[in-house]
């Protein structure tokens, strides 16, 4: 596996991220080792909230989150999935699998050895920090989910079918302005050039060209299997859940009835839908998930 790592230049003076770099290595079966990148803010001593991010960003999307998450006096960590931000990005498309992601963010999870976790995830980062909560359910204390799935192969929305087929044939995959589609208050140009920066040449996108047609959206995917599975833990997983998904994100509307419905620990839960926000509604909406996500653990602790 060939893999490319963003030169550190490209993360200099990013609007809004002054945060330092953490890094943690993990090894493929192929023995390839992989850095894996984490903003980690806030009491070393508090139980951490794993922020998780999506499709095509990286941890830049909560800029405005960790630091007031953190100043609430939580143990903020956002990792960037390996193939964005400052972590490794292996160079071929084929190199990407969701399996392959899972693992990598398993090996991160236990090598960090974090318990006690609080989720938050939207995107692919629900795909992936779902599975691991299936696969670690001891190691989390609370899940929220926003404008996510985990999908089992029954189908797909209009809108994601257009992403899906946008992503897989425009010649230039332009990530500044995909995320900036995907919010209500749109970006800036420095904003946009900032998701941008982890990928200084087309070769550094394989894993955001990779992942739309990796959801597993029909019976003969990849992982449909392995995520009927872990819908089988998370049916019996009992601790707080909570949705808050927003109402302006069409790829991902009415997706948190099926987590009300099947999880135990969404039962009585306040739910909430987050108004005015688009499908990456951590740039439309961050002080109300913020508000969210803190009054989750503080009611739940």
């Amino acid at each position: 596996m060939r893999v490319l790592r963003t030169p550190d230049a490209c993360f200099a003076n990013l609007p809004g991220f002054p945060f330092s770099p953490n890094y943690f290595d993990v090894k493929d079966a192929d023995g390839t080792v992989l850095r894996v990148h984490t903003v980690d803010e806030g009491p070393k001593a508090a139980a951490p909230v794993l922020l998780m991010h999506g499709e095509p960003s990286w941890s830049y999307l909560y800029r405005h989150m960790i630091p007031a998450l953190a100043a609430r006096g939580h143990r903020v960590l956002a990792p960037d999935l390996v193939g964005f931000g400052r972590s490794d990005k292996p160079e071929e498309v084929a190199d990407y699998t969701y399996e392959r992601h899972v693992k990598w963010m398993s090996d991160w999870l236990t090598g960090l050895d974090l318990r006690g976790v609080t989720l938050f995830c939207q995107d692919w980062g629900g795909l992936i920090g779902l599975r691991l909560v299936a696969a670690f359910p001891d190691r989390f204390a609370r899940v929220v989910v926003a404008n996510t799935g985990l999908p089992t192969g029954t189908g797909w929305t209009e809108a994601f079918k257009q992403w899906l087929d946008f992503s897989q044939t425009v010649p230039e995959l332009p990530i500044g302005e995909i995320v900036s589609m995907g919010t209500k208050r749109g970006l800036d140009q420095a904003e946009k050039a900032a998701y941008l920066a982890p990928f200084p040449e087309e070769a550094y996108k394989a894993g955001a060209r990779a992942f739309p047609a990796l959801v597993p959206i029909t019976p003969e995917h990849g992982s449909v299997e392995e995520n009927k599975a872990a819908w089988k833990v998370l049916e019996r997983f009992d601790k707080p859940f909570l949705t808050a998904f927003s109402d302006g994100d069409p790829v991902t509307a009415g997706g948190e009835r099926v987590f009300r419905e099947r999880v135990p620990g969404a039962k009585g839960q306040a739910h909430v839908t987050i108004a005015g926000g688009g499908h990456f509604l951590q740039e439309d909406k961050p002080a109300e998930l913020v508000d969210v996500i803190d009054g989750l653990i503080r009611k739940t602790a």
